[in-house]
């Protein structure tokens, strides 16, 4: 992938001023307005598509950095306040929106087989059935770094690379597009995929302490808001116990259990789990080395019964099953490895030892799909044309600045009360994928159950689950089925 960061976009406009000596260049807006039709549920919506950048400036009216976009809106709508507008970003930190985009949200979608396989090139954008433009309008945000996003040239990238300076950068942004397409009394919904979950939290708070702006309704993707859940740290238990459920799931879709396991379905058995995972297993690990010898050998049989690895494997791990391990090490015998953003998906490595594995596959089933078909949605549907690489997904970002959480974990849950509790309309919806090893379904739920929100807010949190993993709009099925759930709850937000 590219690595010019910083570098002036070639579309945008140059020239130059004398300012003591010294010469400045210009980056101006540039937006491609384009029409277009999507059939949702029968029924034909016409629609405006923007693609375009927008700048942000300091207080001298200076150019900080150039955010690339694209929305759509609904034509016909006459008062834009009876008409939800979102606002939707990925993660990374560093990936560009294109996965929300063309995954699940927007009118055009990367075709893909229903299981979420790729189709062979050269891929295909078709219209989106599943999209949520009957429910709102969308916009579509890439972070300082990524996608077609810059910071100015002589501007300094590490301003917007950090969990406080970009969510600053983000809320900026949505403060001036709300402001110049007169939105500010719309209903207003933020969504956001693994670590756009972080920021979308963060949002929530400043978006409200900062700039007085309430948004309706937050939709989380794959969550993670404390990272001490997901971090296997030396001392750090947690993840242990969270990802434990999901390694069964795991264990369960490549039946590597035995029958009477194998048997049940998915929901009953994840029950039990859960119920072993929170109980005798937490207890097991806090006793340390003070565990008996014979609980430890239950234990150990019980691991080895839900997950599928080898008794000899859990005791050699001092019961403690690392992510990392446990994708190289299910699927040894066969020689094959386990995706951690869709552990449904298999990869190859060189050999079959080690303790982890190359690469993972579930990345690189969307990684080639996605890229080709923005790039050629970008220009031919949307008639935005730059030679400046789009960045998917970028190391550039880093190293990310995790200043204000030194010698603690991030955890953004706290922020993400506060709105709740703040603003007595706001409403949270969470998709968790059964598969996702990137950000496990019980470790949200745990973070969550420890957000401290008053009992009369409890019912304000609603969560949907699906038979996927991380990208669980992949997956056919559940792509129907989290639209189903998002406009729901969108509906339901909006009474």
């Amino acid at each position: 992938m590219s690595k010019q960061v910083g570098e002036k976009a070639p579309d945008a406009s140059a020239g130059t001023d004398a300012d003591a000596g010294k010469a400045k260049i210009k980056i101006e807006e540039k937006t491609s307005v384009t029409q277009h039709n999507v059939v949702i549920d029968n029924v034909n919506i016409a629609y405006t598509a923007t693609a375009g950048t927008l700048v942000l400036k300091n207080d001298e009216d200076e150019p900080r950095a150039s955010i690339f976009y694209v929305a759509y809106t609904k034509k016909g709508v006459e008062d834009t306040s009876v008409r939800p507008i979102t606002f939707s970003f990925n993660g990374g930190p560093g990936s560009s929106s294109v996965w929300l985009h063309l995954g699940v949200l927007g009118p055009r979608r990367v075709l893909m087989e229903d299981e979420g396989n790729p189709l062979p090139p050269p891929f295909q954008v078709v219209q989106n059935e599943a999209s949520l433009l009957d429910v709102t309008d969308l916009v579509f945000i890439d972070p300082v770094s990524t996608g077609y996003s810059r910071a100015a040239p002589g501007e300094e990238v590490k301003q917007f690379h950090g969990v406080e300076q970009d969510i600053k950068s983000v809320g900026e942004f949505i403060r001036l597009y709300t402001a110049r397409h007169q939105r500010w009394n719309s209903p207003k919904f933020l969504i956001g995929e693994s670590y756009g979950t972080t920021r979308a939290a963060g949002l929530a708070s400043h978006l409200h302490q900062e700039l007085g702006m309430y948004v309706n309704g937050i939709m989380l993707v794959s969550s993670i808001l404390n990272f001490q859940s997901a971090r296997f740290d030396l001392g750090n238990d947690l993840p242990y116990i969270l990802f434990l459920p999901t390694y069964a799931a795991t264990a369960w879709y490549h039946k590597r259990l035995p029958d009477d396991l194998q048997e049940l379905e998915l929901t009953a058995f994840l029950t039990e789990v859960e119920a072993f995972a929170a109980g005798d297993y937490t207890l097991a690990l806090m006793k340390g080395s003070t565990l008996p010898e014979e609980e430890q050998r239950a234990i150990v049989m019980q691991l080895a019964r839900y997950t599928g690895l080898k008794e000899t494997y859990i005791e050699q791990s001092n019961l403690r099953i690392n992510i990392h391990r446990f994708v190289k090490e299910l699927l040894r015998d066969e020689r094959r490895t386990i995706g951690r953003f869709d552990s449904r998906f298999k990869g190859i490595d060189l050999d079959a030892a080690g303790e982890e594995h190359e690469y993972d596959p579930s990345y690189a089933i969307v990684q080639g799909s996605y890229t080709a078909a923005f790039n050629h949605y970008v220009r031919a549907d949307l008639d935005f044309k730059t030679d400046q690489p789009y960045e998917i997904l970028t190391g550039n970002v880093q190293p990310w600045d995790y200043s204000k959480y030194q010698n603690q974990y991030v955890n953004v849950s706290e922020s993400l009360r506060q709105a709740l509790t703040q603003n007595p309309y706001l409403r949270v919806f969470v998709g968790n994928g059964y598969y996702d090893l990137a950000t496990p379904y019980f470790a949200t739920e745990y973070t969550f159950n420890h957000l401290g929100l008053d009992p009369t807010l409890q019912d304000h949190v609603s969560m949907g689950y699906y038979s996927a993993g991380h990208m669980m709009y992949l997956h056919r099925p559940s792509l129907l089925k989290l639209k189903a759930d998002l406009a729901s709850f969108m509906r339901s937000v909006l009474g």
